[in-house]
């Protein structure tokens, strides 16, 4: 009963580690996706007579602004968001090599792993046992 127990706490950090990755991920996309809206707008922006106004959304409030205001705004937002988009990315290799630590430390296989392994095995006799598996 308990190496079930042990089991289920295995896969509980596993999944844990998972969401965890996944969070990163969705994180970053959104991140990129506003990087590459404020780059349309800068470069846009560009071509436009710095005395005209425009539009900006500031913490859900629309607030006129002219173009010389807010185009060094949106460079300074555009760096930061680069620099938080790189933190990210690290954060997620990170997180990718501790979950491949955390199913090796556990001999943890996907079971789409599973499949590749045996084939690799041709069905060997030597197979680890005890390893947990994860759908």
């Amino acid at each position: 009963m308990k190496d079930k127990q042990t089991q289920e706490v295995i896969i509980q950090g596993f999944n844990g580690l998972r969401n965890e990755q996944k969070s990163i991920a969705t994180k970053t996309n959104e991140l990129q996706q506003d990087l590459n809206e404020h780059k349309i707008v800068i470069e846009t922006l560009e071509g436009v007579p710095g005395d005209r106004k425009c539009f900006r959304m500031v913490g859900g409030v629309l607030v006129e602004r002219t173009v010389t205001e807010v185009v060094p705004a949106l460079i300074n937002n555009r760096d930061k968001m680069s620099k938080l988009i790189e933190s990210l990315d690290k954060q997620l290799t990170e997180k990718g090599e501790e979950i491949n630590g955390y199913m090796e430390k556990h001999n943890i296989q996907l079971k789409d792993q599973q499949g590749a392994a045996k084939k690799d095995d041709k069905g060997g006799a030597d197979a680890k046992a005890g390893g947990v598996l994860v759908a």
